[in-house]
């Protein structure tokens, strides 16, 4: 076997695969990328059982083969090259050679038929999604997702297809985030939960994606196709709770006010707020916003004013400061609302300008009770 290959094009493409390894894994060949050559087409790929991902990248070859080479040891050598044209060539049973300008490597590998086989999805649904279409939605709900081991429904991000659009659901029961898309939708109505791994690794690189992505889907598994990547993972089995039930539908007090302003407002005043509830309180009056916070322990205490449009009954109302910066944080509007019906029940965070044509952002933070 005999392959050259551009040293910065394969690092580039071994970088986005070695997302998938985990530091400690408990086959051995999952430590390593598998290599198929297939004349001029190197297809790498990487996986830890869960999540297969693969990368096709073009070399100079004649050659057909299949082997494993471990992955810190080849990504770590070829960090160290300038840009240049690297030869890999077999050297007996198990040892491969890699030729530079500057000298000569020589790595083991193992036999590629070790490494796991990539799931095949049996006619699958399959449904096609623009690449930043789905890189935002990705980005927008995925902080939302819990990390209870006890739940783990709650610990990916649930995939709502239908004909009229498509929805992207995270919760973790303190924070909601449902994210719409009404310019994009699927033949026919689907659900299933992807898994925060996958998701976080295709938010990396689906960024720089110009194309559709495929998505294919069964009961068991996904499958993303786009560029010269192809990820496939296991879906997280189990039913989603019902997310609709949870949000207030009537809130007739409504705040409008500068999202950069309240979110530095939120963590100036969340530094004073107690190490264990981070809890801040809000009063609404008329175009007033007051934004305070109490650390009884050790006597620390901040209190800020902010201009603002509210519509409805003065009230205050308690959050976690961590819950809403993170949310203010993930919208890129210029004016938020937030809609709050009583002081034990969910607000409603949504942007009032910035997003596209057919996006909607709905964010749901629940609050906390107010001492005293």
């Amino acid at each position: 076997m005999k392959f050259i290959v551009s040293s910065s094009h394969l690092l580039k493409q071994l970088q986005v695969l070695g997302g998938v390894i985990n530091s400690n894994n408990t086959l051995p060949i999952l430590d390593n990328f598998l290599f198929e050559l297939s004349e001029n087409q190197l297809k790498a790929s990487a996986s830890d059982l869960e999540t297969t991902m693969s990368a096709i990248v073009n070399v100079e070859s004649t050659d057909t083969a299949s082997i494993a080479i471990n992955a810190r040891l080849l990504l770590d050598t070829l960090k160290t090259f300038p840009d240049q044209p690297l030869t890999f060539k077999t050297e007996g049973e198990n040892t491969i050679e890699i030729s530079s300008e500057q000298g000569k490597y020589d790595m083991a590998f193992y036999n590629g038929d070790e490494f796991p086989k990539t799931i095949e999805l049996p006619s699958p649904s399959s449904t096609e999604v623009p690449a930043h279409v789905l890189s935002t939605a990705i980005s927008k709900t995925i902080f939302a997702t819990g990390n209870d081991d006890l739940r783990p429904v709650m610990s990916g991000v649930f995939f709502q297809f239908s004909s009229k659009d498509l929805t992207f659901v995270a919760t973790d029961a303190h924070k909601l985030v449902k994210y719409t898309r009404k310019d994009v939708s699927a033949d026919k109505s689907a659900e299933f939960i992807m898994p925060k791994k996958p998701l976080n690794l295709l938010k990396g690189i689906l960024g720089g994606a110009e194309d559709n992505v495929t998505i294919e889907y069964n009961d068991t598994n996904a499958k993303f196709t786009f560029d010269n990547i192809v990820l496939v993972c296991r879906l997280i089995d189990g039913k989603y709770p019902n997310y609709e039930a949870v949000i207030p539908k009537e809130n007739p007090n409504k705040l409008t006010v500068d999202r950069a302003s309240f979110l530095n407002s939120v963590r100036r005043v969340s530094i004073f707020s107690s190490k264990t509830t981070h809890q801040i309180r809000l009063k609404m009056a008329g175009t007033e916003l007051n934004i305070s916070a109490e650390d009884l322990d050790y006597a620390n205490k901040a209190d800020e004013r902010l201009s603002c449009d509210y519509q409805g009954d003065d009230m205050q109302i308690g959050f976690n400061s961590r819950f809403l910066s993170e949310m203010l944080n993930n919208l890129n509007a210029n004016d938020v609302q937030l809609e709050m019906s009583l002081p034990n029940r969910a607000g409603i965070l949504t942007p009032i300008d910035g997003t596209e044509e057919g996006e909607h952002v709905t964010m749901l933070v629940m609050p906390v009770m107010l001492n005293g």
